[in-house]
């Protein structure tokens, strides 16, 4: 699974418009364990004019649905992933937010099209429409658990190459980090917690949790995962030292 992390940054990186990143992300989805991807900003279903990112390769009966009937607006995955700075499941909706009768609603037709249990990875940028990378398998199948963490590195990979390609990133110099704030990024990368840290590099367990605090401050990241990402977009961490952190 880190090899496939590995090939899919790099491969994404290369990606050249919106058509060779939708094939890229369909082999990982299949290599992940998941049947169905939806990469997109929320907003591109209710208003498909402007520069939006949306691919997919969900039933196409299903989206027309959601896009004919308006029912994006009220769709339970993308209201709890604009809550939320973390990957979820889908089984964990109701304790993120309040379900409706219409929300609910949504869910249930879903299924009706073959969409089973799902895994998202929230995109919500400062100053740019909400968005999501989503995964799901059949309806019937489970959630292959012990490739969340991958898919949840790959999920925020791709929207990065997306919003690339779309040109929403702005170039930028990467922010300072300390140097004992590389050497604890580099840590985290390779699957350390604070405490390990700490003894590797013969500091407290505080003092090495708080340049991770600084570390994710300065990139304004919620996770340890999302940090990682920059790290690894920026050559703080090598491809080869890295591995999906636990937390």
């Amino acid at each position: 699974m880190k090899r496939l992390v590995d090939r899919f940054a790099e491969s994404a990186t290369a990606c050249e418009d919106l058509g060779q990143l939708r094939a890229l992300l369909g082999d990982a989805t299949r290599e992940l364990g998941f049947h169905h991807f939806a990469l997109l900003h929320h907003s591109s279903l209710a208003s498909p004019a402007g520069q939006r990112v949306r691919i997919d390769n969900y039933p196409e009966p299903w989206v027309a649905e959601l896009v004919g009937r308006n029912l994006a607006h009220h769709d339970p995955v993308h209201s709890a992933s604009r809550r939320m700075s973390s990957a979820f499941a889908w089984q964990e909706i109701g304790s993120i937010i309040r379900l409706g009768d219409r929300q609910r609603a949504i869910l249930e037709r879903s299924r009706h099209y073959g969409i089973g249990p799902g895994f998202t990875v929230p995109a919500n940028v400062p100053g740019e429409p909400s968005g999501s990378c989503s995964f799901a398998v059949r309806a019937g199948a489970e959630l292959p658990r012990g490739r969340l963490l991958c898919a949840e590195l790959i999920g925020a990979h791709a929207f990065q190459a997306a919003r690339r390609i779309l040109s929403f990133l702005q170039p930028k110099d990467r922010p300072h980090l300390s140097r004992r704030e590389i050497e604890c990024l580099r840590l985290v990368a390779g699957g350390k917690t604070d405490w390990e840290a700490a003894r590797i590099l013969g500091i407290s367990v505080e003092t090495a949790r708080q340049y991770v605090k600084r570390a994710r401050a300065a990139y304004d990241v919620a996770t340890r995962t999302q940090l990682v990402v920059h790290g690894l977009r920026d050559e703080w961490v090598s491809f080869e030292d890295a591995i999906p952190p636990s937390g």
